[in-house]
């Protein structure tokens, strides 16, 4: 990821800036040719090359959910307005045992992993 940073933060800045590209569509019919096509050419290509580690580095991401309803292909719960009394709690962390209530786990998630995560409280 660090490299991926410098190369949108850094190097690829300082690419663009050092490009001649026109003002205007018509202006890429008075570039020279040799170098400014090389140039641009390599630009598309670098613009390709961002985006499929950008894609590989989103594939390999860790999981937020790790053992709810980990069969299920999606997580859905519903809870009647009626049940929610004064005061319900909702845990947003995804650690919980009693999910889709909070049950205070996301204090040592976040103790664990820097996260500020918390539940959703709902009142009347």
């Amino acid at each position: 990821m660090e490299s991926l940073a410098h190369v949108v933060k850094v190097s690829l800045p300082r690419y663009l800036a050092a490009l001649p590209i026109p003002d205007s569509f018509t202006g890429f019919f008075h570039l020279s040719p040799g170098t400014t096509y090389l140039s641009l050419k390599a630009l598309f290509a670098e613009t390709a090359l961002c985006s499929s580690k950008v894609t590989e580095e989103a594939k390999t991401m860790p999981k937020v959910n790790l053992t709810i309803k980990k069969d299920s292909p999606k997580v859905v719960d519903t809870v009647d307005i009626e049940q929610i009394g004064d005061k319900k709690v909702f845990c947003r962390c995804w650690r919980s045992e009693k999910f889709p209530y909070c049950d205070g786990s996301h204090t040592k998630h976040n103790d664990e992993t820097g996260d500020n995560v918390g539940p959703l409280i709902i009142k009347k």
